[in-house]
């Protein structure tokens, strides 16, 4: 069911519930990466909802969502999970993120712990370095003065390997269009977040069980960055999927439905 509603400060969120397998089957939210939307989560979603609840949802400033520009963070994006999950009225749920949705996701955790009953972090990280302030301006910057179109090749080499790319023209393309349609300004907003954002502090804090997960060869955030929060996260598993890059969702799904079912499982055995 897709569907729509506004947040307490009045923004749009477009949204996705796959509630087939019942209210009582245990619950799952997801978060996108950036500049697409929550198609990364399709063949994941359709194969978790046979008996599981899922939640997938377009960010502030992406795909179907309102095109609010301001000042983004990630606990804003969780904020917004927040009133999403009160909306479909879902206490609690184990929470999965892609790259940006990995650093929502964990802003997420740490701020409502006790809706959390499991945390998935894909392809992401809580800090990107002392440099990234002033790296991911200048990526917004190229966005804006050159349009997203001149970001193409660069975003699909880190999203997928060369492989996928050739032999899943069709799902890249439609990416593609995604990554397109976005309202700039909201992208350099998006892009500004990530560059500021820090969640090392609050890794600690991190209890229910938790997953980290990153492609092999994603050089986005790469599997240095994953153990890093692996070592920030008691108790935490780490998987590096051979020939995965970036996004990982789209490009190996069965991996992460097997990595989100064993967070469901510990979150009922907690």
């Amino acid at each position: 069911m897709a569907d729509r509603f506004k947040t307490s400060d009045g923004c749009e969120i477009a949204y996705t519930l796959h509630a087939g397998a019942g209210t009582n089957a245990p619950r799952v939210a997801l978060v996108h990466s950036l500049a697409l939307d929550r198609s990364i989560w399709d063949d994941v979603a359709q194969s978790l909802a046979q008996d599981t609840q899922v939640l997938t949802f377009d960010c502030r400033g992406h795909g179907r969502s309102a095109q609010t520009v301001m000042t983004y963070t990630p606990q804003l994006f969780a904020r917004d999970l927040a009133e999403l999950m009160d909306h479909v009225q879902w206490p609690s749920a184990v929470v999965g993120g892609c790259s940006m949705g990995g650093m929502v996701a964990q802003a997420f955790a740490i701020g409502n712990p006790q809706r959390t009953t499991g945390l998935v972090l894909i392809d992401t990280t809580a800090w990107y370095g002392a440099d990234a302030p002033k790296t991911w301006r200048e990526r917004g910057v190229t966005g804006k003065e050159k349009g997203m179109a001149a970001l193409v090749e660069f975003q699909t080499g880190r999203w997928f390997g060369d492989a996928f790319r050739a032999s899943h023209k069709a799902t890249v393309d439609r990416l593609v269009k995604v990554f397109l349609a976005n309202n700039v300004d909201c992208y350099v907003k998006t892009c500004e977040m990530l560059g500021d954002g820090d969640l090392r502090a609050g890794l600690a804090t991190i209890k229910m069980p938790a997953a980290v997960v990153v492609g092999e060869e994603d050089y986005a955030t790469p599997v240095a960055m994953a153990e890093a929060l692996h070592q920030g996260i008691a108790g935490s598993t780490l998987t590096v999927i051979p020939g995965g890059r970036h996004i990982t969702p789209t490009e190996k799904p069965q991996d992460i439905v097997t990595r989100i079912r064993e967070v469901i499982t510990r979150g009922l055995a907690a």
